[in-house]
């Protein structure tokens, strides 16, 4: 008998949990000690807003760190192996979905531990469904290249893929680096191809639009300085 690795998702901004996240999600989250986080102070802030069972200096917080060594990974996995249950959180979103995690899973996998992936927000699903593309063939690129010359030539390489195969192809920014890479996309990518932004999902200030990329060229692009965007390419 080992204890359960629970994948809570995160909320993607500031907003009440009730609004976003289903209750079971809450009520498993709010009781569990023990958690693997990517951002400490940031699962505090969240983990405070679900009033968890127990104050939060009695909970048990480890960091994942950038590329863990399978050592630290069975560390992080030990209260599992004495029947108590662990919580993996990301900053936002989903854990293991274009967020950290994937390898604590996976050492999960290996260990035979159970994994119970909780239901919540993840960006690019949303995304995805709001703009109305091809929800049966995508792919999801991470962040492109900084370089002005490198994501231009990314950016073309997508839009063939886009135009060849009709799959969507999805792909993220730094929110303070969101207007350059808008202003990118529609420099290099073909007049007729779809170009679809969703930015602030779940939020107040959520935003999404699709247009042809010629009809972006036209038409005024909102500020999305700092504000947390999926950008998509299809037909």
């Amino acid at each position: 008998m080992s204890g359960t690795l629970y994948l809570v998702p995160n909320l993607l901004g500031v907003v009440a949990p009730t609004q976003v996240l289903p209750s079971r999600t809450i009520e498993t989250a709010r009781r569990i000690d023990h958690w693997v986080v990517e951002t400490p102070k940031a699962a505090r802030a969240f983990l405070k807003s679900l009033a968890p069972l127990h104050a939060i200096a009695a909970l048990d917080i480890r960091e994942l760190g950038e590329a863990p060594a399978p050592v630290h990974l069975q560390s992080l996995l030990a209260p599992a192996f004495v029947e108590k249950d662990i919580g993996l959180l990301s900053d936002a979103g989903c854990p293991g979905i274009a967020d950290p995690g994937a390898s604590l899973i996976a050492a999960a996998h290996t260990a035979g531990i159970r994994i119970a992936p909780l239901v919540g927000p993840s960006a690019l699903l949303l995304a995805l469904m709001a703009s109305g593309m091809n929800g049966q063939a995508f792919a999801f690129h991470g962040y492109l290249p900084i370089k002005t010359a490198a994501r231009a030539q990314r950016l073309r390489a997508l839009d063939d893929i886009a135009t060849q195969t009709g799959a969507t192809q999805i792909f993220i920014e730094t929110p303070y680096r969101n207007a350059a890479m808008m202003a990118a996309a529609l420099l290099h990518c073909r007049r007729e191809t779809q170009f679809c932004v969703a930015a602030d999902l779940t939020l107040e200030s959520e935003w999404i639009a699709r247009r042809t990329i010629a009809s972006w060229r036209k038409g005024t692009v909102p500020s999305l300085d700092r504000r947390p965007a999926i950008f998509m390419l299809g037909t």
